[in-house]
């Protein structure tokens, strides 16, 4: 109890810093606004504020989990919104103001023209705070903008890729590729199904999910059963399972409990008509060819490392390329390449692209490239390939910026 009620000081503490320190550039900004206007700004300014405290009282004292998992994506992006709105409106005014205390200092040392400074000691400037309170303004506009239009913007990519040992029976075959799904952060179910319905469209020989169907529980997945078992394709639909699949970020009651959703998580694969493949593999023949179909459970630099690579391999040797599907593109350098040159090509998701960045042309950037070295599209040493899909779903933040989700179309052909 202790522990809570420091937790929530230290949150109302920062919330009071920061509402005070902005609220001065609210009351300036609108200093010369009619009386309707002028009121209507200052009173709405506290309302995010109590949403904040109301919001992590309840997280603090509260149960969370009581709610879906898209609600509460909702109410932490709505604090984050304010807070972090705020906080670049205030990064405006520091500098100002540290300007204006540095001239003041050397007017009363005499180092300078001596000011008269009405008022407070360090007035602040009508102009500077009107435009904090409007910069303040575009992240809440971006968050808005990437949930109501970025969560479903689906968009197709098309990537050709050579293999050099690929058989002839099997050149020009082409895979689907979805990843990251999160289904417990779905808030719109109709347009979820149109981005299956765009990738069915496609009519793939065959298709790869690499990984997260939930953020924790199995029964995150439950609503969504039906609309992710229409995903067939005529060579099978192969899975693996994700990091967030195995329900490690949940405090459970028990490891009974734990291993029960793991278990459940894996009968939904199976319910959806998905090839789930739990450190194994699978061979497809085509005209009396092989080609080697490899799941590994997640393993990953930072995060759990359930896979065993070498036990997904074993039986392989002799199929002519060898596709794998790892969920963490960080396996790719620490084992896929230096222990297996014969893996021809790995399928990974992960990075969400962070949800939020900037792709035009040949230009791409996001933060989590300061995180992982591969974090979205084709990757290639020597003869061995990766790609990284930017995602189907979301998680935490309930919309995309910048960074669509994706829907991956290969073609594969002899090199």
């Amino acid at each position: 109890m202790r522990y809570r009620i420091m937790t929530l000081a230290i949150f109302f503490l920062i919330f009071l810093v920061v509402d005070v320190y902005f609220y001065q550039a609210v009351l300036s900004a609108s200093k010369d606004w009619t009386p309707l206007w002028r009121n209507a700004l200052r009173i709405g300014f506290w309302i995010p504020t109590a949403f904040a405290v109301l919001s992590v009282t309840w997280f603090v004292f509260g149960n969370p989990y009581a709610i879906s998992a898209s609600t509460r994506n909702f109410i932490i992006t709505g604090v984050v919104a304010a807070y972090l709105s705020k906080v670049l409106g205030i990064v405006l005014l520091l500098g100002e103001d540290l300007y204006r205390g540095v001239r003041w200092m050397g007017s009363y040392f005499g180092l300078g023209p001596k000011e008269s400074l009405p008022g407070a000691v360090i007035p602040r400037s009508q102009f500077l705070s009107q435009i904090a309170v409007s910069t303040a303004a575009l992240p809440l506009g971006a968050f808005a903008y990437g949930i109501i239009s970025g969560a479903h913007d689906y968009r197709i990519r098309r990537v050709s890729v050579s293999l050099k040992n690929l058989p002839k029976s099997f050149d020009g075959i082409r895979i689907g590729q979805i990843s990251d799904i999160h289904s417990g952060s779905f808030w719109n179910k109709v347009a979820v199904k149109g981005g299956v319905e765009l990738l069915l469209g496609e009519k793939p020989d065959m298709i790869f999910f690499t990984g997260d169907l939930v953020n924790n529980h199995a029964d995150e997945v439950r609503d969504y059963l039906p609309i992710f078992e229409k995903v067939k394709a005529p060579l099978g639909v192969f899975s693996i399972t994700g990091n967030h699949d195995y329900g490690d970020y949940h405090r459970w009651d028990s490891r009974e409990q734990k291993e029960r959703n793991f278990r459940d998580l894996v009968q939904a694969h199976k319910v959806m008509g998905y090839d789930i493949l739990m450190n194994e593999n699978r061979i497809i023949t085509q005209g009396g060819e092989k080609m080697a179909i490899l799941g590994n459970e997640n393993w990953g630099v930072r995060f759990s490392k359930y896979g065993k690579l070498e036990q997904a391999y074993r039986g392989t040797e002799e199929a002519a390329v060898k596709l794998l599907l790892s969920h963490d593109p960080t396996h790719w350098d620490a084992e896929v390449r230096p222990k297996y040159p014969d893996i021809d090509m790995m399928f990974a998701g992960h990075t969400h692209g962070f949800q939020f960045g900037v792709e035009i042309g040949d230009f791409k950037w996001s933060p989590v490239q300061y995180v992982y070295k591969q974090w979205a599209d084709l990757h290639r040493e020597g003869d061995q390939y990766l790609y990284v899909n930017r995602g189907f779903g979301y998680i935490g933040y309930p919309g995309r910026v910048g960074i669509p989700p994706e829907i991956t179309l290969f073609e594969l052909k002899r090199a």
